[in-house]
């Protein structure tokens, strides 16, 4: 029973870090009806500027937070530079860009860093508590508290304040928001760097336990759409509880289904994958589509 516990409690630090980055891809998917192949790299990418901010001596809880700004307005840049040209363009056309942004970003940072795995440190400790009987990593207990508080951040902001009204209208009802006077492109440019900004803590909190290099978060994105897909591709609410199922899914089916390990992990989240799209379309939480007759 304490091997099931601890099994369940790691699983749930990484779906914390699964949840993080589902998120950033439910947030633009709402906002542009678009999945963003890119938002593992734009993630990956920002845990190199944080790496070279602690690198120069900055402190940790300091390169965090300067991060996370620079992520977010990294987000709008692109939206405002790269996306809003093609905003208009058939869903196949958005698709492209947005995988050529995922290999124009993986090879910047090959030639700006280079391949080669490099530690990340992190402020928690290694060292283990005992949670009824079960021993949980610091790390991990740290891991899940900051993704906890972003995901709680995110949600206040969606949900209790003008701008995150403003955004959700934008996203949802366009037309009529640009009446009521919504400026309806920053509206959805917000929601990119808000993306981004969410995308580069799940980076940050996973570096430390799969090594930096450019191709660290191509494993981690498809946990997260996995998550996005069984939780709702629309909701919120949805990815955060999806990436918690997929978390322990994945860790206790390695932990216990014979011959499932390493990288036939994934086969498991392409599994679930396939399961929601057949049986559930819409996820757990999201939205039933309808169409006038």
């Amino acid at each position: 029973m304490q091997e099931f516990l601890q099994q369940v409690l790691s699983g749930i630090a990484s779906g914390a870090i699964y949840a993080s980055l589902a998120l950033a891809l439910v947030l633009i998917y709402n906002a542009m009806g678009l999945v963003n192949f890119a938002q593992g790299e734009m993630a990956m990418l920002a845990t190199f500027l944080a790496f070279t901010l602690i690198e120069h001596g900055v402190s940790y809880w300091i390169a965090l937070p300067i991060t996370i700004l620079v992520a977010f307005a990294g987000g709008i840049v692109i939206q405002r530079v790269v996306i809003r040209p093609v905003e208009r363009a058939p869903v196949l056309t958005l698709v492209i860009v947005t995988l050529g942004l995922a290999t124009l970003i993986n090879g910047l940072a090959g030639f700006l860093f280079g391949y080669l795995p490099r530690s990340f440190p992190s402020p928690f400790s290694v060292q283990t508590v005992s949670i009824f009987g079960a021993a949980a990593s610091y790390q991990d207990l740290g891991v899940i508290g900051v993704s906890a508080v972003v995901l709680v951040l995110v949600y206040l902001l969606l949900q209790r304040t003008t701008l995150g009204l403003a955004m959700r209208a934008a996203a949802h009802h366009p037309e009529a928001s640009r009446l009521l006077g919504v400026r309806v492109s920053w509206m959805l440019a917000l929601g990119w760097g808000l993306a981004s900004a969410v995308g580069a803590v799940s980076g940050i909190m996973v570096a430390p336990i799969l090594l930096l290099e450019p191709n660290m978060m191509q494993t981690v994105v498809i946990y997260a759409f996995a998550a996005a897909v069984l939780g709702g591709i629309d909701s919120p609410l949805g990815a955060v509880i999806g990436g918690l199922i997929i978390g322990v899914t994945v860790n206790l089916a390695g932990a216990y289904a014979p011959g499932v390990g390493g990288d036939l992990q994934l086969a498991v989240a392409f599994a679930i994958i396939i399961a929601v799209l057949v049986l559930k379309p819409n996820g757990l939480l999201g939205r039933r589509a309808t169409r006038r007759a």
